[in-house]
């Protein structure tokens, strides 16, 4: 078990963790493990916002700070699927074709027009965002969320390609079990925000539905399948959606939620 923790946070992350072999035994429980990441790293962003707050910085380093700590304690490598999913999406290629791209080392112009536009709407939306313990908990949460979404797409979709990283962690993958534990995350992630503000839990189990059902289906219309790059899109869509829904509660809730 605890190997599978390591295999998670070592990949999905650039914390320092001790090796673990990674051998069918030790990677079942690797994608149980993936929101757990998402903690870590949604508890820095909501870290930063308070420390934002306490230096009195400037809402704009502010923002910039809190778009530019997921994808440095990420290494990056959920923003590279999304990247190389722009591309293959704005090819508009026939599935195959969409495909190679996804696997294609070279960066498209999709990929750069995508990565600005996630850039500078996540700056915008963190630099809007109040700091609060709730707001901070919340925010935390949206990260949470976004691992099981990309987590459930790799046990629950069939693999596009028959390699890969989303085909090894499909195949060593204690299937039934990891999938409990990431819909239990999910449910309690949508609860653990409820108790904050009951309104702002319900919107956000709704609009992660919505989305999980949005992205499922264009990932089989567009691929027949999920690869990882796939499932790296969805988590930065996840975020960057979750981020503008707690903005838009705050800004039309006001003082009355998120304190």
């Amino acid at each position: 078990m605890l190997n599978s923790l390591f295999i998670a946070f070592s990949l999905y992350s650039i914390l320092p963790m001790p090796r673990a072999e990674w051998s069918k035994r030790n990677m079942q429980y690797a994608l149980a493990f993936f929101p757990l990441v998402g903690l870590v790293v949604g508890g820095v962003q909501a870290l930063w916002l308070f420390l934002g707050e306490q230096w009195e910085l400037g809402p704009l380093l502010r923002g910039a700070g809190a778009a530019l700590w997921p994808a440095l304690l990420s290494g990056g490598i959920h923003l590279d699927g999304f990247c190389d999913t722009c591309d293959a999406l704005g090819s508009r290629q026939t599935r195959e074709r969409k495909l190679e791209i996804l696997k294609d080392s070279h960066t498209g112009a999709f990929a750069l027009i995508g990565l600005v536009l996630f850039f500078t709407a996540l700056t915008g939306l963190a630099s809007e965002l109040r700091w609060s313990p709730a707001a901070g908990a919340a925010l935390a949460a949206c990260f949470v969320l976004s691992r099981a979404m990309g987590g459930l797409f790799i046990l629950t979709l069939p693999c596009a390609r028959g390699d890969g990283l989303a085909r090894t962690f499909s195949d060593a993958a204690a299937g039934r079990r990891c999938i409990a534990v990431l819909w239990a995350v999910v449910l309690l992630a949508a609860g653990a925000a409820a108790l904050l503000s009951p309104l702002c839990g319900a919107a956000m189990l709704a609009a992660w539905g919505l989305l999980f059902l949005w992205a499922r289906r264009k990932i089989l219309r567009e691929f027949g399948g999920v690869t990882g790059d796939l499932a790296g899109w969805s988590i930065q869509l996840c975020e960057l959606i979750l981020a503008g829904l707690l903005v838009v509660l705050q800004k039309s809730m006001g003082e009355g939620l998120l304190l």
